[in-house]
């Protein structure tokens, strides 16, 4: 056999060997952005219930916490901050600075409603409002759900970054803008300081 024909014989199967890993990255990138983008879905389902019950739970509690105004005004401040950054984040889960913004007004929103559900406990009648208990269990629900797609959400991001970053398909995620998602980390205050003991 003539040794040209073995030359363009190999580097017709490297260039064909090449092109298959590059397809394969490519499209393995583009699943795994759909799937943290589904994931987000999720989320932002959850949320939108959310903001649905607030308003509700406020109105309920404004007859019982006529001197609070302020508290409740807060509250339904940070719904309406925190619904515009998700809806936002929605347009793009993968961009940085609307997932940080979201991460922040939510953090603002489990502050003042943890506030809100401080106050509820100093007025026993607020505390035994069938309507109050009823909207507070949803809410409840409905946080622990937005904390499940939350963590489904960052794991799916997880794997996004990590497949994005390693070698070789790094140099894929480059040439096809590939950009990093941001994982969604809601921080309350109560878990930055340490708990006290007193005995």
């Amino acid at each position: 056999m003539n040794p040209m024909l073995i030359a363009i014989i190999i580097v017709a199967v490297l260039l064909i060997a090449t092109a298959l890993f590059a397809v394969g990255a490519y499209n393995k990138l583009v699943t795994l952005r759909n799937r943290y983008r589904n994931a987000f879905a999720q989320i932002d389902v959850q949320l939108k219930r959310r903001y649905d019950l607030i308003p509700n739970l406020v109105e309920t509690a404004k007859g019982y916490l006529k001197h609070e105004r302020g508290t409740l005004e807060a509250v339904i401040n940070a719904r309406n901050i925190a619904s515009a950054a998700s809806a936002k984040a929605a347009q793009n889960p993968g961009d940085v600075a609307a997932m940080k913004e979201l991460s922040g007004a939510e953090s603002a929103l489990v502050g003042v409603l943890s506030r809100l559900f401080a106050l509820a406990e100093a007025y026993p009648d607020l505390k035994a409002n069938q309507t109050m208990l009823a909207l507070m269990e949803e809410l409840t629900s409905t946080e622990n759900k937005i904390s499940f797609a939350r963590q489904a959400y960052n794991d799916a991001v997880m794997a996004y970054n990590t497949r994005r970053e390693i070698f070789p398909t790094n140099i894929i995620a480059s040439m096809f803008n590939f950009g990093p998602a941001e994982l969604f980390v809601v921080q309350k205050q109560e878990e930055k300081e340490a708990p006290r003991v007193q005995f």
